[in-house]
């Protein structure tokens, strides 16, 4: 079972998505709808002293659209850390446990692909 936030026209949907074990489609369970989240300031990324231990990869390929964590904020699971835009899409990139950011590793344009570190935790 996973965890996406979803952003359709401004709208933000927490969904939680269960892979099916028999064929066919499975059904995806849907939550209420999530408050709109407000726009980080665009500033720009900063590394920590050191990379954490706890990597943050891209699950697709895109370009970096926002940076939603700073370095030293703490995240909890499924906390967006940064959100690429892959076929006209944001695509939040989720921390995969709790943590503090220890370093971010990219900046907003930068082209990434699937499996590419984008950040780490602590």
């Amino acid at each position: 079972m996973k965890n996406y936030t979803i952003t359709v026209n401004g709208n933000v949907y927490d969904v939680t998505v269960e892979e099916g074990t028999s064929a066919g489609v499975a059904p995806v369970p849907v939550k209420a709808p999530a408050a709109p989240k407000a726009a980080a300031p665009k500033a720009a990324p900063v590394a920590g002293g050191s990379a954490g231990s706890i990597k943050v990869e891209a699950g697709a390929a895109g370009k970096v659209f926002k940076i939603d964590a700073a370095v030293g904020t703490a995240v909890k699971k499924g906390d967006a850390v940064v959100t690429i835009e892959a076929m006209k899409m944001e695509i939040p990139v989720v921390a995969p446990e709790d943590g503090t950011v220890a370093s971010i590793d990219v900046a907003v344009g930068d082209a990434v692909e699937a499996g590419k570190v984008l950040a780490t935790l602590n």
